[in-house]
């Protein structure tokens, strides 16, 4: 495509040919081919700028900066915004995907990616292909992609729609973080479906407090009104979260689908709701049909409210309500996700990914649903994120647990014993003295084990489906669930 076409609605300053075809588009000088425009787009620990070189010697013809850069032997353009003008060229360069296809965004602090499992697995059910993008990876169409990032950067996530489209898929549904939203890497894709789960305190490094978090969140739901598909939206929401309240409470150009298992007034509600040790069951009350009866294979009321959007996604997308009732009961949730380890002992190990104080008071609740014996919780935080939940997790945990073990998550660049004391401090501001601070995670996780008597239940938190620990700038092989059945296995030898 050429070059002017590209940037035609942006405010830019081009120096050079504009007229020049462009043949793919990239932000890593590594993947830079001949004849491609490259994104000096600025990294968490480096400049975009010290890669231009790299890239005009493997063959970029334009170079796309928000300040000047001398004697870079191509074209250039500066823009006063990277983020947002690499989603508006790459939605031309892609043929604008998103208009081809009903695109559904899930946000909130907890669940997302619980409910893009669910979701895809009802659709599945219904042989319907749908393009799934979130924390764990990105797939569609037979391809799987490892997930950086929760929500890919604007030309990545222009790409894969493109891809979708070719391939005929109709739907896709993808995880939205704040982050995503505040740095542009979803402007300008059209939303035909926004869900909201919930808010609870997190990422308070990135936002500084709750007001900026929300407002972060809320907007997926403004970016509604941007309809050239002109098709009617839908916001699905849980009207028992008091931040869910307000965006129902606010002015939003689409249809709004409440749920929840407290408000009678609810679009979709959970009554009669039964939470057991390998179910959950409810009646399901809804504008959409007659009442219906759901027992699901997932314990904790969490998951009750994440089936209950599930619901409200799956009618707003258009599926029939007896398709949805019929397969929704055996809707598959995500990996690390109150997984059981699957060893033989008379005690039981979990895994679970979470990673805020709300998120692990659900999973304790789900697991005292169980009625163990005892709880003893292994957990940690990690480095470079927000420092003000670590207290509020070790109350959490030391609340709710019998025993518990602070340990190292992924430190990043922080001191691992910085961060355990740091944690160690809200279960000493509740003076709590029911833990144990040990750095070495696998170290941990060996002696929780090692603690656990007949009809106890050990959680493994923070980390769920990752596979790894990010320390200092290197990330190194470590799975939750590979260390505790080695543990297993060698504490029965």
């Amino acid at each position: 495509m050429i070059l002017k076409r590209l940037f035609s609605g942006i405010p830019v300053e081009i120096t050079g040919d504009d007229s020049i075809e462009i043949k793919g588009l990239s932000y890593d000088s590594r993947k830079v081919g001949e004849g491609y425009l490259f994104f000096a787009l600025d990294g968490t620990h480096t400049s975009g700028k010290k890669f231009v070189s790299e890239a005009v010697l493997k063959g970029a013809v334009c170079i796309v900066s928000d300040k000047k850069i001398d004697n870079i032997g191509c074209t250039s353009v500066i823009v006063p915004d990277i983020s947002k003008a690499m989603s508006s060229v790459s939605a031309k360069f892609y043929g604008h995907p998103d208009k081809k296809m009903t695109v559904i965004g899930v946000t909130g602090t907890n669940g997302k990616t619980s409910i893009t499992y669910m979701t895809e697995s009802v659709f599945q059910a219904l042989n319907i292909n749908i393009g799934v993008i979130g924390t764990i990876n990105y797939r569609y169409a037979g391809t799987v992609i490892d997930a950086p990032n929760t929500t890919p950067q604007a030309m990545d996530l222009y790409k894969m729609m493109h891809e979708m489209v070719n391939a005929g898929i109709k739907y896709l549904i993808m995880e939205v973080s704040s982050h995503s939203l505040v740095l542009g890497r979803v402007s300008g894709i059209e939303f035909d479906i926004a869900a909201f789960t919930n808010l609870t305190q997190d990422h308070l490094d990135f936002h500084k407090n709750m007001d900026s978090y929300f407002e972060a969140k809320k907007i997926l739901f403004s970016s509604l009104k941007s309809n050239v598909k002109n098709n009617k939206k839908f916001a699905i929401i849980n009207s028992d979260d008091i931040y869910g309240r307000k965006i129902l409470e606010s002015d939003i150009c689409a249809e709004k689908i409440s749920y929840s298992v407290n408000d009678g007034k609810s679009s979709c509600r959970a009554y009669n709701v039964v939470l057991n040790s390998t179910n959950s069951s409810f009646h399901l009350k809804s504008v959409f049909g007659d009442a219906a009866a759901i027992n699901i294979k997932h314990i904790g009321l969490h998951n009750v409210y994440n089936i209950l959007a599930v619901f409200g996604i799956c009618m707003a997308a258009g599926l029939k309500f007896n398709d949805v009732i019929t397969n929704i009961n055996n809707a598959l949730g995500a990996p690390g996700r109150l997984e059981k380890v699957n060893f033989q002992a008379d005690f039981s190990v979990i895994v679970d990914y979470a990673h805020t104080h709300d998120a692990l008071k659900n999973v304790l609740s789900a697991i005292k649903n169980l009625k163990p014996s005892k709880i003893i919780t292994v957990f940690g935080c990690g480095g470079n994120r927000d420092k003000t939940k670590r207290s509020l997790m070790a109350q959490t945990a030391c609340e709710m647990s019998d025993f518990v073990f602070i340990t190292s998550d992924n430190p990043r660049d922080e001191d691992p014993e910085s961060i355990a004391k740091d944690v160690e401090a809200g279960a000493k501001q509740i003076n709590k003295t029911n833990y144990k601070v040990i750095i070495e995670r696998r170290q941990a996780i060996e002696e929780a084990v090692k603690k656990a008597e007949k009809g106890d239940i050990v959680l493994i938190a923070g980390k769920g489906h990752e596979n790894y620990q990010i320390i200092g700038q290197n990330k190194i092989h470590f799975d939750d669930r590979e260390v505790a059945l080695d543990v297993l296995k060698n504490l029965k030898k």
